[in-house]
């Protein structure tokens, strides 16, 4: 889904930030989506959060389980109420009851991805709006500050993440 928008490198006609356009970039790299899924699934990260802090990454700034707080103290209620619904629907039409099986069920549910994929966009355009490139301490762009703003994402929740997964994302960061 990213990988299409990446393409036109606009949503709904909108120039994209460079956060989104980062986004779309490393999302599109093999192995990215399933190790986003996967952190997802197993260690309730939001995927526009992991990626906020991989874009810092790249422009340098080292973030810390604090500042993840204060990313999510700003997502999570959007998250919550917009994103997460709009993806639960997106997953529920893949196998409609037989009812609504068809080519009707099929096209809501293109035209609720594409709602969902406008939802993350305005996520990630709020986080780059309220943080832009600001946020953490100034360190070396690579990564090892990839590596490092993953560690405080998984110390903020509590959680670890699966290392194939990290080692995935990590390839496709270099």
């Amino acid at each position: 889904m990213w990988t299409r928008a990446c393409a036109r490198g606009t949503v709904a006609g909108m120039t994209a930030s460079p956060f989104w356009t980062f986004s779309l970039a490393i999302y599109g790299k093999p192995g990215v989506p399933p190790a986003c899924l996967t952190l997802q699934g197993e260690s309730g990260v939001d995927v526009n959060v992991l990626l906020f802090g991989l874009f810092l990454a790249s422009r340098g700034r080292a973030l810390g389980a604090g500042d993840f707080a204060k990313i999510d103290a700003v997502v999570e209620p959007w998250r919550r109420a917009a994103v997460v619904p709009l993806r639960q629907v997106r997953i529920f039409l893949k196998t409609p009851p037989e009812a609504f099986a068809g080519d009707a069920a099929e096209t809501l549910r293109s035209r609720v991805k594409a709602v969902e994929l406008e939802a993350e966009r305005l996520q990630q355009e709020a986080l780059y709006g309220l943080f832009g490139e600001s946020l953490g301490r100034a360190g070396e762009a690579g990564r090892e500050t990839a590596r490092g703003n993953l560690g405080a994402y998984a110390a903020y929740l509590g959680k670890g993440f699966d290392e194939a997964a990290v080692a995935a994302i990590l390839r496709a960061f270099a």
